[in-house]
């Protein structure tokens, strides 16, 4: 498994006291599978994003991602999990506008430390960005943004991907278009894929669907 929730339980201290988020939750993910997180908004659903990202710490359970246990590790090795196994898909695409679309492309890799130039040139492929590289984030429209940001993390080959929302700022149509990009592409690396939406459309499109309904997970 390359995500692994077991038992998993999250509080945050409130005015009226302690409140519940995820209440005991098991999750697996595997090797080249793809899995959708839907539930209304306050279940819970950025929290376990966050959780599995090493962004944040249960109260309960244990994360495990790609073999490291997250409950042992210091913050540098949990540092070390988000930056060579994580790799995070942001609804904002959160470039780096003084950088062009081939330096943001190579961005993440660079800092796991396993660039590949010959695999950049393939994402820049598939994901229609050839002839775009010498530009700036501000000189793309929306969608071609949402695929640098795909290109940039998967260009890191993490074997865990998480996606927040990743069409939320498209239309219809290029939304379905970056998303069939991206399930192509985790299909092609044999990557794990979690996918926060709000879209059962889109959801559809994936693997597995479950969702998140006071602070647990329904199949």
């Amino acid at each position: 498994m390359v995500l692994s929730l077991r038992s998993v339980t999250k509080r945050y201290q409130t005015a009226e006291g302690p409140l519940t988020v995820l209440n005991t939750v098991d999750l697996d993910l595997a090797a080249g599978q793809s899995l959708a997180l839907t539930g209304e908004s306050g279940s819970g659903k950025s929290t376990l994003l966050h959780l599995a990202g090493a962004l944040d710490a249960p109260d309960e359970g244990e994360v495990t991602v790609a073999g490291h246990r997250l409950s042992g590790l210091n913050d540098s090795s949990r540092a070390e999990v988000r930056r060579t196994r994580v790799g995070i898909i942001f609804q904002q695409y959160n470039l780096v506008p003084s950088l062009t679309v081939a330096a943001n492309l190579s961005f993440h890799a660079r800092l796991a430390g396993r660039r590949d130039v010959g695999w950049e040139k393939v994402l820049a492929n598939h994901l229609g960005l050839t002839a775009l590289l010498e530009r700036y984030p501000e000189q793309l429209s929306g969608g071609q943004q949402q695929r640098v940001a795909i290109g940039r993390t998967l260009a890191a080959r993490p074997p865990l991907i998480l996606a927040d929302e990743p069409t939320g700022n498209l239309d219809e149509a290029n939304g379905d278009t970056v998303m069939t990009l991206l399930l192509d592409l985790v299909r092609e690396t044999g990557a794990a894929l979690l996918m926060v939406t709000h879209s059962a459309r889109l959801a559809a499109m994936l693997d597995r669907h479950v969702v998140l309904t006071g602070g647990r997970i329904q199949p």
